[in-house]
This record gives C-alpha cells, structure tokens and sequence, in this order.
C-alpha cells in the first residue's frame, strides 16, 4: 500500500491587527516567548513578577481598602484566597469572585486583580481571588473544582465577608473566564450558590480548537494556535479534543446553557478565542440569558494591557460600565 503524507489544513485568513497595537504587539514579543515545557518557568515567573519596571499594586488603595490574606481548606489541600473589603461603608456588599488568567499554566490570584480594585475602593462591592492550582503539575479536573471550593467558602461564610449570598458575580479573562464559565455551570447544577452575572472576558472554553479563529494565528499575535494546544494538553493530557472532556473543564461543550447567570462577553476580532466565544453568546441567548457580547476590531488576545490604544479604552469603559450597572442590581 503506498502511504502518503497528509496535506495541511490550510490556515484560515485572520483580520488585520489595529495599527495602534502594533507596538504593544512587539513589546509582547520581546517579553514572552511562546509556550513550551522550557519557557514554561520562564513565563510563570514573569506572571508573577510582572513586567520588568512596572510598579506593584497596593491593593490597600491607601488605606481605602482592607486586604485579607486568608487559607482554606480544598479536600487534602489548602488554598490561598485573597479578599478586598471596602474599609468604610456597612455592608453588606456584593461579591465579584475573580479567577486568574494565564492559560490554566501561569498566573497567581493577584494577576489581574488591580482591575477590580476600583470597586472595592468605591464601597461597591467585596472581591476575592482563589489560588487555584496550575496545570500540568495539577491537571483537570483540579483548577476548575479548586475555583468551586472557593466559590462555596465564600458563600458558606458569606457573614464574615460581609457579603450579600444573594447578589455573586463571578468573573475572570482568557482562562480565568473559562473557569468563570465552569464553575457557573458548576453552581447551576449544584443549586448553589445563586450567581447574578457571570463577566467573561476573552474566555478560554474550548478544547477542540477546530474553530477559523483557533487555527488562524501561527507564530504571530498572542496566544497562538500552538499555545493554545499547549494550554490544554497540559490541562486534559491525552483527552483533549476527545469526547472524555467535562464541560466544567470546556463550558463550550455543554449542550444545555440554560439556568445560567446573566452574561457579558468580550473578544478580540484577531485572537484564538474569538468564535468559541461568539459561539457560546449565541447559544446562551437561544437558552433565554440576557447576554452583552462585545467584539473588538483589530484586537488580539490581552490588548487590554496596552490602554494606550483607543479600542482598549472602549472596551475597558464598556466593561466597566457593565460592571456597575450589575453590582446595583
């Protein structure tokens, strides 16, 4: 029998970049190399650290907020959870349960976390944030019941927070929104706790990667095509891509969307998430949620870091505006 090579899919055309993301684009480039088991620590050091030069938040905002450093127990582990309560006001607040972001692999509870800080220091709202554990070292189903854990405590001790159980948003970006979305679907199923809004910024839903948008970005733009199957192998192993996936662990795969909270999505036009999630808005409206879906030009995956450009302060400003208008519900 001859055998034969397989030809390549070929790669779906991608829109172009917005040129006032162009440089951020290069700096990305000069920061992060691409995923691997040798760039890993590598990466995770500066998701810690931060980039080299940039000042640390003080999440005490002067003193107008009151930071807490607090353990909870996770089966035979312990997880870290940080909370930031308003230092004045009476409470009780809502809760904005924050998952970190960095592709199931990288990333700590503070990554992120200053883009909630406005609305602890304005007395709008309670935040916390999990140190679930990192993939491959913990792989699935671990990361998403460990963000459940802390979504329960927080609930189960709702008192103690000074927290109103009733009004729970839950929200994170790229992979902390995959496990936003998971632990939504979780808490649907488990009755508990009641969620008011899930925010979802760029998330990281699907496994599959069969979508134009997971295979349109090679060696170029931010979490490419080959980061991303990096991602989640490291998560799933072997079952990636299979039908042995939760859709705790890729919420795209839940076939019945309804029972969720209301939802606000986001995405670059010229980034690997952007059809899961245009895909998942989709089908949460036909489940009857009220969905916002926003899809920014030009945008690549994190732009948002760069708010020099004008379609980062859109899309901040929109979300931010969300983000009030859910917190006095």
């Amino acid at each position: 029998m001859t055998q034969t090579t397989p030809i390549p899919e070929p790669t779906p055309a991608r829109p172009p970049f917005d040129p006032e993301l162009l440089p951020a684009l290069e700096a990305y480039a000069a920061h992060f190399p691409r995923f691997s088991d040798e760039t890993l620590p590598q990466l995770r050091a500066v998701m810690r650290d931060g980039m080299p030069g940039r000042e640390k938040t003080d999440f005490t905002a002067g003193g107008a907020v009151v930071v807490e450093e607090l353990t909870i127990p996770a089966g035979d582990a312990e997880l870290e959870l940080t909370v930031l309560r308003p230092a004045q006001g009476q409470g009780p607040w809502p809760l904005i349960y924050h998952t970190h972001g960095g592709g199931m692999i990288t990333g700590t509870r503070y990554s992120s976390l200053e883009d909630l800080l406005a609305y602890a220091v304005e007395a709008r709202a309670v935040v916390a944030s999990i140190e679930y554990r990192l993939a491959p070292e913990h792989p699935d189903p671990i990361p998403v019941t460990d963000c459940y854990t802390g979504l329960r405590w927080c609930a189960d001790h709702h008192e103690q927070l000074n927290i109103d159980p009733a009004h729970i948003i839950v929200t994170g970006a790229s992979a902390g929104a995959g496990l936003a979305a998971g632990i939504a679907l979780m808490a649907r199923d488990q009755g508990y706790p009641q969620l008011t809004h899930q925010v979802l910024s760029a998330p990281m839903i699907d496994d599959r990667t069969d979508s134009a948008s997971a295979r349109m970005l090679g060696d170029e733009g931010v979490w490419d095509r080959n980061d991303n199957l990096y991602g989640w192998t490291a998560l799933l192993g072997e079952r990636r891509g299979t039908d042995d996936v939760s859709y705790y662990a890729a919420p795209a795969r839940a076939k019945d969307l309804s029972g969720l909270p209301r939802t606000y999505i986001d995405v670059g036009a010229v980034e690997t998430f952007r059809d899961p999630a245009i895909d998942y808005a989709r089908r949460l409206s036909e489940a009857g949620i009220g969905v916002d879906l926003h899809v920014w030009g030009g945008a690549f995956h994190g732009f948002e870091a760069f708010p020099q450009a004008a379609v980062s302060q859109a899309s901040i400003t929109t979300r931010v505006e969300f983000f009030r208008r859910a917190l006095e519900r």
